[in-house]
C-alpha cells in the first residue's frame, strides 16, 4: 500500500498490526500503529533529521472520569506518578532524564492525562524502562500521597485562590455545565483533596493505569522494528485490566441564559466572560465554530479587537476561544473592561459582534485568513518531534483515527461563511450561553461601573 508501512516481523509481539492510511504527499508523516496483546496501543514514528526522541504515554482518564466528592484526583495522580515504582526511587525518574540529555513533564486536563520525555536516540531503553516501570509498580504510600496532595493544593492557591480571576474560570465551568463530568475545574476543591485515602488511589491506580487505558507513542530519531521489540520487552508482561468505562459526558439542552457576578478582590479592573454550550471537538461543526472564534479573535484585525478595543476603547483586550473537548465544549468570549467603562457596556459591544457573525456578511478576506490561521496552527504542532507524539497519542485516544495529523488541517480550508453563520446562529444563542461578570471587590463596593485605575 503506498505511503504505509506494514511491521509483519513483529507478528510475535503484537496482537494486532494495523495499516495506517497516509496522505498522498510527500510530507505526510509515517507511523506505524500495532497493539500488545494486553491491549497496549503502539504508534512509532521515525525521524532521523535529530539524534533525539520523544515518547509520550496518554491515559484515557482526566477530571472528567472522577467521582463526585473526589475531584481533582486525576491531576493528583499525575503527581503520584512521580514519587516512585519497584525498581525507581522518589523523584529518581526526574533525575534519570534530567542526568540523561533530557526533558519530561506530566499534564492532565479534562479528558486526559499525559506523560512524557524527550531524550538523545541512545536513551531509548531508558524511557520505556522508566514509563513501564510506573505503569505496572507504582509505589502508593500515604506518605506519598500526603506530600502530593500539599504539592497539589499549593498549586491550586498560586493557579487559582490567589491569581487575579483565578475563580472566574472555576465559576465559568460550574455554572455552564449541569454535567458533573465538565463541572469543575481540573484541579479540584481543597476538601476533596483532604478527602483523598490511600485506597481511593490504588483503586484509581488499578482501573486508570492500565496498559489497555493507554497509548504509547514515540517520533524521533528509532528504528520501528528495534523499537517495538524493546516495547514489548518492557510493556509486553504488564496485565490488562478490566476496561473503565467512560462517563456520560452529555449535555442537557439548557433553556434560559445563565448569570452571575462574583467579586475578587485581586483583580484591578471588572472582566466579562460568556460561554455558549458546543459540539464535541473533532465535529464539523466544532471546525466552523473555530473559525467563528478566529474572525472575533486571531490578530489585530480581527472584529473584537478592531470594534470594542479600538475603535470603541470599551475594553483593554477582548479575545474568543473554541477549546478542544471530546465532550459538549465552552465558546467562550471575554473581555477586560477598560478603565471608567461599563461591563454593561462592554457585554453589548460582544454580543453584538457575535450577531453580525449570524447575520452581517462575511469577507472573503476573513474566510482566507482563518483557513490560514487553521493551517499554521496544524504546522506549528508538527515541528517538534514532543508536539507529534502528543498529537498522535491525542488522536488514536480520543478519534481512534492518528492519522488526522496528516488531515486535520484540510478540514478548516472546508469551512465557508455560510457554515460559519449556521453554527453561530446554532449555537451562541441567548438560552444557551453564560455569563459571568467580574468585579474588583474595592470596586464593587464604590463603583459600580468600573474604573479601579
Amino acid at each position: 500500500m503506498s505511503g504505509s508501512r506494514r511491521v509483519s516481523a513483529f507478528l510475535f509481539a503484537v496482537a494486532v498490526v494495523l495499516v495506517v492510511p497516509i496522505g498522498a504527499a510527500d510530507t505526510a508523516i509515517k507511523f506505524t500503529d500495532v497493539k500488545l496483546k494486553n491491549g497496549l496501543r503502539v504508534i512509532v514514528s521515525e525521524d532521523h533529521s535529530a539524534p533525539t526522541f520523544s515518547i509520550a504515554v496518554t491515559y484515557n482518564v482526566g477530571s472528567a472520569d472522577e467521582k463526585v466528592r473526589r475531584t481533582g484526583f486525576a491531576h493528583l495522580f499525575e503527581h503520584m506518578m512521580f514519587k516512585g515504582s519497584e525498581n525507581v526511587g522518589p523523584g529518581e525518574h526526574f533525575t534519570l532524564v534530567f542526568n540523561n540529555g533530557g526533558n519530561m513533564n506530566g499534564t492532565t486536563n479534562n479528558d486526559r492525562t499525559l506523560y512524557f520525555e524527550t531524550l538523545p536516540a541512545n536513551q531509548l531503553d531508558l524511557a520505556l524502562f522508566l514509563e513501564s516501570d510506573r505503569m505496572k509498580s507504582l509505589d502508593i504510600t500515604k506518605a506519598n500521597l500526603d506530600n502530593q496532595r500539599n504539592a497539589v493544593q499549593e498549586e491550586r492557591r498560586l493557579g487559582l485562590d490567589n491569581q487575579p480571576y483565578g475563580n472566574t474560570y472555576e465559576r465559568i465551568d460550574e455554572q455552564a455545565y449541569d454535567n458533573p463530568a465538565y463541572k469543575h475545574s481540573v484541579i479540584g476543591s481543597m476538601d476533596d483533596l483532604n478527602a483523598a485515602s490511600v485506597d481511593d488511589v490504588a483503586t484509581f491506580f488499578k482501573t486508570y493505569y492500565a496498559p489497555n487505558n493507554a497509548v504509547l507513542s514515540i517520533v524521533g530519531d528509532v528504528d520501528t522494528k528495534r523499537t517495538l521489540a524493546l516495547i514489548e520487552k518492557y510493556f509486553g508482561p504488564i496485565s490488562r485490566q478490566p476496561q473503565p468505562k467512560r462517563p456520560d459526558l452529555a449535555e442537557p439542552p439548557h433553556t434560559a441564559e445563565r448569570r452571575s457576578t462574583i467579586e475578587d478582590s485581586l483583580a484591578r479592573l471588572p472582566q466579562v466572560d460568556i460561554a455558549w454550550i458546543t459540539p464535541p471537538a473533532g465535529t464539523p461543526d466544532f471546525d466552523a465554530l473555530d473559525v467563528v472564534s478566529w474572525v472575533l479573535s486571531s490578530g489585530r484585525s480581527a472584529r473584537l479587537n478592531q470594534v470594542v478595543v479600538r475603535e470603541k476603547q470599551l475594553a483593554v483586550f477582548a479575545s474568543a476561544n473554541n477549546p478542544d473537548k471530546r465532550g459538549p465544549g465552552l465558546f467562550q468570549v471575554s473581555a477586560q473592561v477598560a478603565p471608567g467603562k461599563s461591563p454593561a457596556d462592554v457585554e453589548a459591544a460582544l454580543l453584538e459582534e457575535v450577531e453580525k457573525v449570524k447575520t452581517g456578511p462575511i469577507h472573503d478576506w476573513e474566510i482566507d485568513k482563518a483557513h490560514n490561521n487553521g493551517v499554521r496552527q496544524q504546522a506549528a504542532a508538527m515541528t517538534s518531534t514532543l508536539q507529534r507524539a502528543i498529537q498522535l497519542g491525542e488522536y488514536a485516544l480520543f478519534y481512534d483515527n492518528p492519522n488526522l495529523v496528516n488531515t486535520r488541517a484540510a478540514t478548516y480550508e472546508k469551512v465557508t461563511a455560510a457554515d460559519v453563520q449556521r453554527v453561530a446562529r446554532k449555537y451562541l444563542t441567548a438560552q444557551n450561553r453564560s455569563v459571568v461578570i467580574t468585579l474588583p471587590k474595592t470596586a464593587a463596593a464604590g463603583a459600580p461601573t468600573g474604573g479601579a485605575e
